[in-house]
């Protein structure tokens, strides 16, 4: 998640994926040129994309930001040029060194005001994605930065998503999805996609959250359907929603 939490439909959370520093020390945020809206908005497209080294292709980053392959090719041109990614012809893009710390700040800045606004003004996790869309932009990295110690510098976002460090750190995980799970295996739920705010009620209802450990049933596959073991009862989660649910092997 996802990130950016990833973006791109089955493909995983960036930054869910060892604790790893990019650039560690030498990668502290610091005073930058100004970026836009829109800049902004493509790195941290291309950097969910981007999973384990990948390249983003313009159709992906098309389909994140819902804008025309044309449009994307133009500020991909832009973004090389200013040196926050590299274009690899027919292989799709990376960011650069200064790509990736840029959308780092951007996805700390959203996953700090998300944070906030559950914890400190009681907004509901299913409310706080589209709101923190506007305000990443608008944040100025003091403010942020006071809104992080205010909430005692929390490592994870209301859906569980790593919140990238002032330094340029991001915690990674190896993670699957709920769909990718095999009969009787036992998970505990790690991070959830938090683009659609009907499928967070729907999860948050069923106690489908962070932190909660379920069991997948033995047995046969329903097509379409997982069914779990959720607090000793019985739950089918029909399977475009276990894609959307991040977990780890449960060792308790």
């Amino acid at each position: 998640m996802l990130p950016p939490f990833g973006l791109k439909k089955d493909k995983g959370y960036r930054g869910l994926v060892s604790t790893t520093a990019i650039g560690a020390s030498s990668f502290e945020f610091m005073p930058e040129r100004a970026l836009s809206r829109s800049v902004e908005d493509y790195l941290k497209a291309i950097f969910g994309l981007s999973e384990g080294g990948e390249s983003a292709s313009t159709s992906d980053i098309a389909e994140a930001l819902d804008v025309q392959p044309a449009s994307v090719t133009g500020m991909i041109k832009r973004l090389a040029t200013a040196g926050l990614l590299q274009h690899l012809p027919y292989r799709g893009v990376r960011l650069t060194d200064e790509g990736e710390r840029a959308a780092l700040k951007v996805l700390r800045r959203h996953r700090i005001v998300e944070t906030y606004l559950c914890d400190r003004l009681d907004y509901s996790w299913d409310d706080v994605h589209a709101e923190a869309e506007r305000l990443e932009h608008a944040a100025s990295d003091e403010l942020v930065d006071r809104m992080a110690a205010a909430l005692g510098s929390p490592s994870h976002d209301p859906h569980g998503a790593p919140i990238p460090t002032r330094a340029g750190t991001i915690e990674t995980a190896n993670l699957t999805t709920l769909a990718d799970g095999a009969p009787g295996d036992r998970v505990r739920i790690r991070a959830v996609r938090d683009e659609d705010a009907e499928e967070l009620r729907s999860m948050a209802a069923d106690g489908l959250v962070p932190g909660v450990a379920l069991q997948i049933e033995s047995g046969q596959k329903t097509e379409g359907i997982v069914s779990v073991i959720v607090g000793g009862d019985p739950l089918a989660v029909k399977d475009h929603l276990a894609q959307r649910i991040y977990v780890v092997p449960d060792k308790a």
